[in-house]
């Protein structure tokens, strides 16, 4: 029996990045895809927990199902798992997401998001992203290296709870360097809002605009670094957010 690989995004079942992704992943295994209805970039972990949600069958054929859902990328997961999928799948991928989602962009990433749901529920996962926000962004390199990764997690497996956050460099194929394997890089985006009226009625309007601010420019062993080199970064990425360097730190709060 082929592989069964789960396939979502957070960038819509319509986005340039999924059917790259499919490309990619149809020669490993019959691929199930459940992805969002409309682009839910920034989505995060968030789940919809107010309303219904709806899946849609698009498209069935030969090693391929695609279901459009109207929820967040965790949603499509959950639904997927719950209610959708004739069996447990072996792998599920994420992606490929337009832009990085490189050091604390994973944090609001809905593309990683996907992918450490799926490595809650026991899944090995990999969330990829293309350095790249153009709407015609080049995915040939992505597909070409994003091959050899999902071979090498078929063939030797990862560790039960981990996804990879794999980002690729906005570069061809021949000008990437390899792949590194490294730390998520410590930074923020450094965010602010932007007011312009609404030209008919004039509510206010506030647009979300920022920059990033690299904490520890030029750190060996991080993401950041490692794209900036022209090299595919891979930082193995988990659910578990405890900071478990302070626990004896602050052991004093047992004492009041």
């Amino acid at each position: 029996m082929r592989p069964l690989i789960l396939v979502s995004n957070d960038d819509s079942v319509n986005a340039a990045g999924l059917e790259a992704l499919i490309s990619m992943l149809s020669p490993f295994g019959d691929l199930f895809v459940v992805a969002p209805d409309v682009p839910r970039s920034g989505a995060s972990h968030a789940l919809t927990v107010t309303s219904p949600i709806t899946a849609d069958k698009l498209r069935e054929s030969e090693g391929l199902v695609i279901y459009s859902c109207s929820g967040t990328p965790t949603d499509c997961v959950k639904l997927a798992m719950s209610c959708l999928l004739p069996r447990q799948p072996d792998l599920m991928v994420s992606g490929i997401n337009h832009g990085s989602n490189s050091s604390v962009s994973v944090i609001y990433s809905g593309t990683m998001g996907a992918a450490i749901e799926a490595a809650m529920l026991g899944m090995p996962s990999i969330g990829f992203s293309l350095c790249d926000h153009s709407a015609d962004a080049d995915f040939s390199a992505s597909v070409r290296y994003g091959k050899t990764i999902v071979q090498e997690v078929l063939r030797g497996g990862i560790p039960k709870g981990i996804s990879l956050n794999v980002n690729i460099p906005a570069l061809p194929f021949d000008k990437i360097r390899g792949i590194r394997v490294c730390r998520q890089n410590r930074g923020m985006w450094n965010e602010d809002f932007v007011m312009k009226p609404d030209p008919l009625t004039g509510e206010k309007l506030y647009w979300l605009t920022g920059y990033y601010h690299n904490e520890e420019e030029g750190a060996e062993g991080t993401d950041e670094t490692v794209l900036s080199r022209g090299y595919i970064s891979i930082v193995p990425t988990h659910f578990d957010l405890t900071a478990y360097g302070i626990i004896e730190v602050i052991k004093r709060f047992e004492k009041l």
